[in-house]
């Protein structure tokens, strides 16, 4: 069974992270430049929320919002819901599903130390079903002893 640590060991060790007094065109900017989905928000060390691609196109642009002058405080998505890396990538899909949420952070000791996407949680899984299909069908290709 995977879990959320062993994903963060295949990703980057950077997490970009915006503050809330941020724009909302900067954290657009970041995204862009970075090519992610979404941004943590944190403030004095503090997850406070979550910046999305879609809190942009719902919050901005249907609004009638200026990316120039709004913050991102404004517009992130809070209460944030995040995971352990010690949690399994089923209860990331679980919690991403419930949620309908597309990015989950990953806090130890209250620390964010990583995020994984919908993504990185479905190529966890097709990784998980092809190593028990390779086992299944070593086991019942193989002669017994």
């Amino acid at each position: 069974m995977m879990l959320v640590r062993d994903i963060l060991r295949g990703k980057p060790g950077q997490v970009w992270r915006i503050g809330p007094q941020s724009t909302v065109y900067e954290a657009l900017q970041m995204m862009a430049d970075r090519d992610i989905g979404a941004l943590p928000v944190v403030e004095g060390g503090q997850l406070i929320g979550m910046f999305s691609e879609r809190d942009y196109a719902r919050k901005v642009v249907l609004q009638g919002r200026s990316s120039q002058t709004t913050t991102v405080g404004e517009l992130m998505s809070h209460p944030v819901y995040w995971v352990g890396p010690a949690e399994t990538i089923e209860t990331c899909m679980v919690t991403m599903t419930n949620r309908r949420i597309r990015h989950l952070p990953v806090l130890e000791d209250g620390r964010l130390i990583g995020l994984v996407s919908i993504g990185d949680i479905l190529k966890a899984m097709i990784t998980d079903q092809r190593m028990l299909i390779d086992d299944l069908e070593h086991y019942i290709t193989s002669t017994p002893r």
